[in-house]
């Protein structure tokens, strides 16, 4: 499998890995957000999942079901791992959006020792009932693909029309530049496809969450109309000693206007974490579990 990927910041800085969420790419992040943690003191690793972008596709299957997908989430999170063994990165903070979140939440239960700190924005646990997108976001997923670069632009714009963020709202330029830096890069609707297979395939974590560990971070938008708030809240609830913030007027989205409200815990979280963080086998550990 190839992966792409850019790492910026200094190399000997702690590493902090952004899983994006469905069809996302490594331009797909918002550069102040990722700038802003970069300029916070770490290293920030961007990759194309698996099946987006230029990473490799997993082979020429149309539309999957749940019988025949080509790889899972937890492939997906396997990719994260072996990712950060070609990075030579032993271990690193793990920041996942969607999901993204699906993928870290994996990575932090099967890689536990590889894990300094977890963040799961806007994203679920996988149980029945919760995170449960509204009609009109549902309506989102299940659209024709666009078929040219206009319409794809269109398309984004009206997505985001939908599950965007009505309290923080920005300019259509802004979408639109972004949606034709994606489309101008790579344009894989089937890759899509297969991504949201591997997340209706996947099953509940809530049993699994409750393992985890390691210091975590939950950030849900009140407003997210496509994955319920109370995914954001079932997943904090189940791991021990996590912190959820909830933003008010926050969608599915990230956005220059959602940034300080976002970077204020994050920042937080993750230097506490690299703080407190220490190698399995330190013998300052020993003993405790770590």
């Amino acid at each position: 499998m190839d992966i792409c990927y850019e790492v910026t910041g200094d190399a000997g800085s702690p590493a902090v890995i952004l899983v994006s969420g469905l069809g996302g790419q490594l331009v797909s992040w918002e550069e102040g957000f990722w700038r802003s943690i970069e300029a916070a003191g770490f290293r920030v690793v961007r990759f194309d999942n698996r099946d987006a972008g230029l990473s490799g596709p997993p082979g020429e299957t149309e539309a999957p079901g749940a019988s025949d997908l080509p790889y899972t989430l937890d492939d997906m999170a396997g990719d994260v791992a072996r990712l950060m063994d070609w990075l030579e990165i032993d271990s690193a903070h793990l920041l996942g959006v969607s999901m993204g979140g699906m993928i870290v939440q994996l990575v932090a239960i099967h890689y536990p020792d590889r894990v300094r700190s977890l963040t799961s924005i806007m994203s679920t646990t996988g149980a029945h009932g919760v995170g449960m997108p509204t009609a009109e976001a549902l309506s989102v997923l299940a659209r024709r693909p666009p078929t040219s670069r206009e319409e794809y632009i269109a398309a984004e714009l009206e997505n985001h029309r939908v599950i965007g963020s009505p309290g923080y709202p920005v300019e259509d330029a802004w979408r639109a530049a972004r949606a034709a830096r994606e489309y101008d890069r790579s344009f894989r609707p089937r890759g899509v496809a297969r991504q949201l297979g591997a997340i209706l395939a996947a099953g509940d974590r809530t049993e699994a969450l409750t393992r985890i560990r390691v210091p975590t971070l939950v950030i849900h938008g009140e407003a997210d109309p496509l994955i319920a708030p109370d995914g954001g809240q079932a997943t904090a609830a189940a791991i021990e000693g996590s912190r959820l913030v909830t933003i008010p007027g926050m969608g599915h989205e990230i956005t220059p206007p959602l940034r300080g409200l976002l970077m204020d815990p994050l920042v937080e979280h993750l230097r506490e974490a690299q703080s407190a963080w220490r190698a399995p086998g330190d013998a300052r550990d020993r003993g405790q579990g770590r």
